[in-house]
Parts: structure tokens; C-alpha cells; sequence
């Protein structure tokens, strides 16, 4: 049963234990959507190479997912011949981390790393800006380049070869869906007194565990 304490933390926008995780990380994210000035489903993505060296970058979410026997996850599209690309394929975990500046609130995740259905990814191919979709043609990502002018040079080339009409999805670009095994919420108390609520399970088929933990 919660107390006081736990029924004053939700009203205020914090979390008890009693939340289900996917529905108080899309509360969170509607509530970055009013505040943050930009891209509010954006999200560090953390992988390791193949010398087990940590990497991260900036990604954009694309969707909070699943179907049928897909469990949900956090699904975002890339180059699969990119770092991050072949390093998600190699490894197949990875760990995302939101920071809502405005909010003073963060969700770090953490899971298992599977491809979407070639049917997702040409869905969310064919709604993306023209430019975005001749860009990933011409664009040998994270490979190295001799100078703005070729990136230029291949952007034409791409545009000349599909002038009007459909553009293809190019066989090396899809997307991924991180399914969640541990979820952390975080929310920023005065004198550094943070309310965190972690949710763990040992795979996705099993329920949700949850323990506050130590700001």
C-alpha cells in the first residue's frame, strides 16, 4: 500500500511503485513535449565496440512499441553499415538515457537489442521527409569523408537518380527496438534528495520488479 508521501510525489509529477513503467515513461514524455524547446524524444544511445570501448551518441525515438509476440521497446532508425549499427547487431544490448532539463527529470534504460520487421522499417521510411530519405542513399555514415563537396556531389546523384516518385528504402538503413529489462526513473529533489524507482525483470516475458534506490 502507498502512503502520503508516494500519493504527493505522482500528483507533483514523480512516480510511486505502483506504476507500470511504459505508461509513466509516456506520461514523462507528453510532459517533455509542453516544455522541452527541442527534440524531446531525444535520447542517448550507449553501445560498446568491438574492443568492449563504450560508445554514445544523440538518437531520436521513434516510437514506444510492440505487436503480437514483439514485446515493447524503444524503436529508432539508423545506417546498419553505421558505428552504432554494426555495434548494436555485434553486441545486441544497449542502454538509452532521457534528460529533460526543464522538467529536472531523466529515465535511463537498459536491454536487449532486436531488428524491426522490414515492414516497420518501410513504414517509417516512407513518412520521412524527401530530403531525410535521399540523404540516407547518399550518405556512407560514420565512414570517412574527404570533404563537404563529395557529400554534396552524392546527395545529386541521388536526387538525380530518383528526380520524382517513390524513393526505395536503401537496403542498409532500418531501425532497432531496445526491449527494456531495467528502467530508471529519476526526479530531481531539493538539496540532492532525488526520488529514483528502478523497474527490473529478468526478461521481457516476466513482470516487472521495482526498488527506490539511494539519490
Amino acid at each position: 500500500m502507498s502512503g502520503p508521501d508516494e500519493h504527493k510525489s505522482a500528483a507533483a509529477g514523480g512516480f510511486t511503485a505502483a506504476d507500470e513503467p511504459f505508461a509513466l515513461f509516456a506520461r514523462w514524455l507528453a510532459d517533455a513535449e509542453t516544455s522541452e524547446p527541442n527534440d524531446p524524444n531525444a535520447m542517448a544511445l550507449a553501445t560498446v565496440d568491438a574492443d568492449g570501448l563504450p560508445n554514445v551518441r544523440m538518437v531520436l525515438l521513434k516510437g514506444v512499441d510492440g505487436a503480437d509476440a514483439t514485446p515493447r521497446g524503444f524503436v529508432f532508425y539508423t545506417n546498419l553499415e553505421s558505428a552504432k549499427g554494426r555495434e548494436l547487431i555485434a553486441a545486441q544490448k544497449a542502454a538509452l538515457c532521457f534528460h529533460w532539463k526543464s522538467l529536472r527529470r531523466q529515465v535511463r534504460v537498459r536491454g536487449l537489442v532486436s531488428s524491426v520487421s522490414g515492414m516497420e522499417a518501410d513504414a517509417y521510411f516512407a513518412s520521412r521527409a524527401r530530403g531525410s530519405r535521399l540523404g540516407a542513399w547518399a550518405s556512407a555514415q560514420s565512414r570517412p569523408l574527404e570533404s563537404r563537396f563529395a557529400l554534396e556531389k552524392a546527395v545529386a546523384a541521388v536526387t538525380a537518380r530518383y528526380p520524382i516518385g517513390e524513393i526505395p528504402r536503401p537496403p542498409h538503413w532500418s531501425g532497432f527496438r531496445i526491449t527494456p529489462l531495467e528502467i530508471e526513473f529519476w526526479h530531481d529533489r531539493p538539496f540532492r534528495l532525488h526520488d529514483r524507482l528502478v523497474f527490473r525483470r529478468g526478461d521481457a516475458a516476466v513482470p516487472w520488479g521495482t526498488q527506490r534506490l539511494y539519490p
